[in-house]
């Protein structure tokens, strides 16, 4: 079998993924890239990736295959549905799930890939575009310890990657990053428009508690954004809902209530019932005003997605 890491073929070139090939290309990886808006993977032309007109003739003869798609349909349509590509990965490859799915359907993907000698790690990510531009992700793999050695070289040119378990870990790391994300984000936008309302300056407030148990990175990156009510797309809603509705669902099937997990998800739905779909999430901001108007956090207008 094969154990070399050899051509990358990288499916899904949307804003993480188009930043992480960049990446691997800059590390001078051999890499073909896919995706179904095809101007999105001619975006990297200039930076000497190869670009393939369907999923299945990139991943033809790659040693590693990386997936980092919408969602859990949409990598079972693009593996095993409707492009078909798993049938044209090669035996003794490596295939990386780096999208964010169901941790049932990771451990699917394990046993099928298993059963044609192919390896397979779920390692979904973390830190949004600016980690992906930067090369600086959290990447929460699930897999065999071979599998996640094989992937090193990769993983080094994306982020910082750790083995959370078997096939399947990977995802249940990244709904409980997501858990944390989602829920404080509430926190911070409930917390900076209680400042406002009551007259203090929120963008001092923010800085004030900087540095104190309150301290994060939503804080930081998100409580910024919300400061400058700037909303154009990181980590747009409609992926949040989805991740909240997958955490809630999972956690369901474990017997488990999440209440804070599942106020989230409700308050991030009604944003998109409101249009704040292709909005970055830390635009809950937007919908926890609009429950409370006329409260408002600053006098900047508001920067939104077009579209």
């Amino acid at each position: 079998m094969n154990q070399s890491i050899g051509r990358v073929a990288f499916l899904g070139i949307g804003l993480m993924g188009s930043r992480m090939a960049r990446n691997l290309l800059a590390a001078d990886r051999s890499l073909t890239a896919w995706n179904r808006d095809k101007t999105k993977a001619d975006s990297l032309l200039a930076h000497g990736a190869t670009v393939a007109n369907t999923a299945a003739e990139a991943v033809a003869n790659a040693g590693t295959v990386i997936t980092m798609l919408a969602n859990g349909p949409a990598v079972e349509s693009v593996l095993f549905g409707q492009q078909g590509a798993a049938a044209s990965i090669a035996t003794g490859a490596l295939v990386i799930d780096m999208s964010s799915t169901p941790p049932d359907l990771a451990r699917e993907h394990a046993k099928r890939f298993a059963a044609c000698g192919i390896d397979y790690l779920d390692a979904p990510v973390s830190g949004g575009t600016v980690g992906a531009e930067e090369g600086n992700l959290a990447i929460m793999a699930g897999g065999t310890p071979p599998a996640f050695e094989r992937a090193a070289p990769i993983f080094a040119a994306l982020g910082h990657a750790m083995r959370v378990g078997p096939a399947g870990s990977g995802q249940l790391a990244k709904l409980a990053n997501q858990a944390i994300v989602a829920v404080t984000i509430g926190a911070v936008a409930e917390a900076l428009l209680l400042a406002a309302a009551g007259g203090a300056d929120p963008a001092a407030v923010r800085q004030a508690i900087m540095g104190g148990f309150a301290e994060s990175r939503v804080l930081m990156l998100h409580g910024n954004r919300m400061i400058l009510r700037d909303f154009i797309p990181g980590g747009p809603v409609d992926h949040q809902v989805k991740d909240c509705a997958t955490i809630v669902a999972t956690a369901k099937a474990a017997g488990l209530s999440l209440p804070f997990a599942e106020t989230a998800l409700a308050l991030f739905r009604d944003l998109v019932a409101h249009g704040g779909a292709r909005y970055d999430h830390s635009a809950l901001l937007l919908e926890l005003e609009r429950r409370n108007t006329p409260a408002r956090v600053g006098t900047a207008p508001d920067l939104l997605p077009i579209g």
